[in-house]
């Protein structure tokens, strides 16, 4: 038994890991035929759609817990919807090298229909951070049980000259919103894909070259214009801090917890954002009222852990968990501390009550579960 272990009281432990295995087995019986991991299966704005971003988070959490079939079978759908479009993706990076990119409306999208198809309503889609995410999962994959990934080379291939065309443009953050800035968790998605794949040894000289100076100006500008006060920022030229600046640290290892700016980037968020345990994503929130999200408690979690600070990530495990509703669903948040609770009404008149079971949240929870040995995972 762990320090941590000793310190949670065994029901409670044996709770926290039954959720844990709930939650995978959620999400793995909801995955589409096709692979892709819908957001959330009743939530009127997202129900029949997968995003890269989520879906391979979801991926993640889901490898990490042994489900390397389903994060693979995710993997062959992102796989699909990069080949499909590899004409499109080519005259991207054509225009792009030729000093005369197309606009943010030609670019790919964040999110596809559980199909593959691209969604017929209209929303906040060019987001770049989702592709970066993608390689990211699909190498970390790889080197946790001991695969190649030659079986999704072709599409990787396309993904990387996608992004190393493109990195440096504005978008849509991760919450779909200030598409005039750069973001820095956009940034970090992007740098921690293509460090991920450069460690596998797959690509050819000329999209290495292109791939190793592009990863290299990324962090360079992130540490340049992407700092506030020794921590990351919300974009570059900010002094704000967004709570998806910690899957920079944990899991995706950008900023790793032993450099300055990744500690100091858990304790930045930790203090400004996290309340009891739960996590907001940033302070100027007004998405249904502004309430605070279990996937990014367990994001900060794995901070926690990564600072080697255990006692605070099973915290923050166990406030996820206490989000459950009785049929035990994670929901994407909660209005138990509002930033803005005038703001809540509007939302649930536009889309109804809030994303509940979110898988994001059930793949968070199992991958910070699966870190703090609540249950059995394999290691990279």
């Amino acid at each position: 038994m762990t320090d941590v272990e000793s310190r949670v009281d065994s029901d409670e432990l044996a709770g926290l890991a039954e959720l844990a295995r709930t939650s995978l087995e959620l999400i793995v019986g909801l995955q589409d035929e096709a692979g892709a991991y819908p957001a959330s299966p009743t939530f009127s704005a997202y129900r029949g759609y997968s995003w890269f971003r989520d879906g391979s988070f979801i991926a993640d959490g889901v490898s990490a817990a042994g489900g390397a079939a389903s994060a693979e079978r995710f993997f062959d759908w992102c796989s699909g919807i990069l080949l499909a479009r590899s004409s499109e993706i080519a005259s991207i990076v054509d225009a792009a090298r030729a000093g005369r990119p197309v606009a943010d409306s030609a670019m790919l999208g964040t999110r596809f229909t559980l199909d593959g198809a691209d969604g017929a309503d209209e929303w906040w889609d060019f987001q770049l951070d989702g592709y970066g995410t993608w390689l990211w999962a699909v190498a970390a994959h790889a080197r946790r049980h001991g695969r190649t990934v030659e079986r999704w080379l072709p599409a990787i291939e396309l993904t990387v000259d996608y992004l190393a065309s493109s990195w440096d443009r504005p978008c849509f953050d991760w919450w779909e919103e200030h598409a005039d800035h750069v973001h820095v968790s956009t940034l970090g998605c992007i740098s921690a894909g293509f460090r991920s794949i450069l460690a596998e040894h797959v690509l050819d000289v000329d999209r290495r070259s292109r791939v190793e100076s592009a990863a290299d100006a990324i962090n360079a500008l992130i540490r340049s214009g992407g700092t506030a006060r020794g921590h990351l920022a919300k974009w570059l030229g900010s002094t704000e801090v967004d709570a998806s600046l910690a899957a920079l640290v944990s899991p995706l290892g950008v900023f790793p917890a032993t450099e300055p700016v990744g500690a100091a980037t858990v304790k930045a968020v930790d203090s400004a954002l996290n309340v009891g345990g739960g996590v907001h994503r940033y302070l100027d929130d007004t998405f249904y009222g502004g309430g605070q999200w279990p996937l990014l408690s367990c994001m900060l979690g794995l901070g926690f852990e990564a600072l080697g600070d255990r006692s605070r990530a099973m915290a923050q495990l166990r406030w996820a968990a206490s989000t459950a509703v009785a049929s035990g669903e994670l929901p994407e948040q909660v209005g138990d501390h509002l930033l803005f609770p005038e703001r809540r009404a509007e939302w649930v008149d536009r889309w109804g009550s809030v994303a509940t079971p979110l898988l994001w949240s059930h793949a968070m929870y199992v991958r910070l579960a699966v870190e703090l040995g609540v249950i059995e995972g394999v290691g990279e």
